[in-house]
């Protein structure tokens, strides 16, 4: 039994490490779609349409005996879950990916336990105790983490390989337009840095709403596939809305259909289903706590694969929010731990007042004669 309860224990670990090497291959993909030109609504529509497809069968006859009944307010939630968590953050993700590297936007992502946990403080999902070091601890981490994500917004600095050595010996014509296109790279990465910026506090947003949706309706496949149904309805209108082009919705390669197949029933499908089931296990802290996970992926397949820039500013920033994060965590666990000590000291003096109320009754009944 007690390898069960183990094995029970390791599985959100597990789980997430699962989810976000997922996550960083659809980021991989998302990136050399988006470098080839296909639309970001157009993307998310496709994308969140097949996650519906995909998720409402298993939704529908897996959880059938135990789904509640779904309510207006009920769907009042994964509506705005959908806008949060589905829509809005995809849209404003791909577009600060597309602007600067799947690596960078992962580095972002790295926040999104920090905002989390500030989101959650006045929802009193998390609380905070200054005069205890984990209290202490998590207000240090999130300091840190937002410091971090300073350094990586406003310092880029030097790049740290070097794709063209033979860039020093270009014609002064050729030097002359690299300048330029490095004041347009210098812009779109501002507006990159912006895009994922709105990107996170949307996904952390995400989260507080999701902590909700799960103790309403806890049906993780059902959810997610209302979700994304909604979801795909949004983008779709937002999308003929900005422009009537029906061209765009033509998919273009196999890289493209790969990658929509991909992220609509890994990314969009599994993973949230993933997410929202360790949300229910371990709270939105735990579950957003392993996002520099993604990263460190990312990283792996980002740099060789797509030729894409590691900058000194993103190396540093990455490091401190990573740094500012684990602390949070530290304190969080400290915390958690206290609690849990705290329950079992208060469950232990309850059997002994109940084992002494039951030494009293057995004394009572045998001193007093029975009533005849």
């Amino acid at each position: 039994m007690a390898g069960f309860k183990s094995c029970d224990e390791w599985k959100p670990f597990i789980a997430m490490i699962a989810i976000d090497f997922c996550f960083a291959v659809v980021n991989i993909l998302l990136k050399k779609v988006l470098d080839q030109g296909i639309n970001h609504l157009v993307l998310i529509t496709y994308r969140l349409s097949i996650s519906t497809i995909f998720l409402a069968p298993i939704g529908y006859f897996w959880e059938r005996n135990s789904r509640p009944k779904l309510t207006p307010r009920i769907l009042c939630y994964l509506f705005c879950s959908s806008i949060v968590g589905s829509s809005l953050t995809q849209y404003f993700f791909l577009l600060g990916i597309q602007y600067t590297s799947a690596t960078f936007a992962c580095a972002f992502i790295n926040m999104v336990p920090v905002i989390t946990f500030i989101m959650a403080l006045p929802f009193r999902i998390e609380t905070v105790n200054l005069k205890s070091k984990s209290g202490r601890a998590k207000i240090l981490g999130s300091v840190i983490c937002v410091g971090g994500a300073l350094l990586l917004t406003l310092y880029k600095g030097i790049p740290l390989f070097n794709p063209h050595p033979h860039s020093q010996a270009m014609a002064p014509t050729m030097a002359h337009a690299i300048k330029l296109s490095s004041s347009r790279r210098a812009e779109r990465w501002t507006i990159g840095c912006l895009a994922l910026i709105v990107g996170t506090l949307l996904w952390s947003s995400w989260f507080i709403i999701q902590s909700h949706v799960g103790k309403r309706f806890p049906c993780q496949y059902s959810s997610t596939a209302i979700m994304s149904f909604f979801g795909a309805i949004q983008s779709a209108i937002l999308s003929l809305f900005i422009s009537r082009d029906f061209s765009r919705w033509v998919l273009k390669g196999k890289v493209e259909i790969i990658t929509v197949l991909y992220a609509g029933i890994v990314g969009s499908g599994l993973c949230f289903v993933g997410m929202a089931w360790c949300v229910k296990k371990r709270g939105p802290v735990f579950t957003s706590a392993f996002s520099p996970l993604v990263q460190i992926i990312a990283a792996f397949f980002d740099i060789p694969i797509l030729h894409e820039q590691l900058t000194l500013g993103s190396l540093l920033g990455s490091i401190v929010v990573i740094i500012g994060l684990y602390i949070l965590l530290w304190g969080k666990n400290r915390e958690m731990q206290k609690c849990a000590s705290k329950v079992a000291q208060e469950v232990i003096e309850i059997r002994e007042q109940e084992a002494q109320l039951q030494a009293i009754r057995v004394s009572c009944d045998s001193s007093c004669p029975e009533d005849k």
